[in-house]
């Protein structure tokens, strides 16, 4: 199946868990999700208006302003996710699934989650403040989940401020939270590996290596029990790219020994994407 296909099917799966996070969890509670999504639900809660109608167009200032920072295909695989949300809100009927507040807070969040980190995986966002925090941690290596979770406390605080319900509030928080957890566990391209490569096929390794494109270090070593000269290659990429690395070093030196260890910091330059 073509790339591009399948991002769409992706994003398409990831809206539909989104929206049915909403109506079966978090909107038959009057919980919110956060960012853009959650002040659309605590205008619905406070004037009846149609919670999908307002998802959508609440979107559309934050979906310029990343065509214009971001560039085209994100942008576009954003927009079709936030056409596909608000086309399965309509379709899904609002009913709560569960009795307790809580039991939605935990599954609202963890659906929610599941498919925003799946869209953002696929190349997109499910728009609002997604949007903002993907821009925000291009340049910075701040997990993308936990940065949303900051920028979703003013809208926590609406919430309990309109409604007088600050149960609902920390629900709320406790859902956007658990929604954030699980986008970084799925999004994980702010994670860096540093990998230490022991080979004799240096030239051949580096001609791929380089193509990723990432930064290469070369160091001549020599085996303690062999007393052969070696080649010592370290490179610092993402856990997101490391099946791709293994991949090329496997097939390049199936004898090569790979140290993979994970990057507390990287300072410089490095591609971040």
């Amino acid at each position: 199946m073509d790339k591009k296909a399948i991002s769409i099917a992706v994003v398409l799966i990831g809206a539909a868990l989104v929206a049915f996070g909403f109506n079966m969890f978090l909107i038959p509670h009057e919980l919110l999700s956060g960012g853009v999504s959650g002040i659309a639900m605590v205008i619905g809660y406070l004037t009846n208006m149609d919670i999908s109608i307002l998802y959508f167009v609440l979107n559309l200032p934050l979906i310029i302003w990343g065509l214009v920072i971001i560039g085209r295909r994100f942008i576009v695989l954003s927009l079709a996710s936030v056409i596909a949300t608000t086309w399965f809100m309509q379709l899904i009927p609002v009913r709560g699934l569960v009795q307790e507040p809580i039991l939605g807070a935990v599954f609202g969040g963890v659906l929610v989650g599941i498919g925003a980190g799946i869209t953002i995986r696929a190349g997109g966002s499910t728009g609002g403040f997604d949007i903002v925090g993907f821009i925000l941690t291009r340049k910075r290596d701040f997990p993308l989940g936990q940065m949303l979770f900051a920028l979703n406390g003013g809208v926590i605080f609406m919430l309990g401020y309109f409604k007088n319900n600050w149960d609902l509030a920390l629900f709320s928080m406790l859902s956007i939270y658990i929604a954030g957890k699980v986008i970084d566990t799925i999004h994980i391209r702010h994670i860096k590996v540093t990998a230490f490569i022991v080979t004799k096929q240096r030239e051949a390794l580096l001609e791929k290596l380089l193509v990723i494109p990432r930064g290469v270090t070369v160091i001549r070593t020599e085996g303690a029990y062999t007393n052969q000269e070696q080649s010592l290659l370290m490179t610092v990429t993402t856990r997101y790219e490391l099946v791709g690395l293994q991949k090329i070093i496997k097939e390049t030196d199936p004898k090569a020994f790979v140290n993979v260890v994970e990057t507390v910091g990287v300072l410089g330059e490095f591609r971040r994407q």
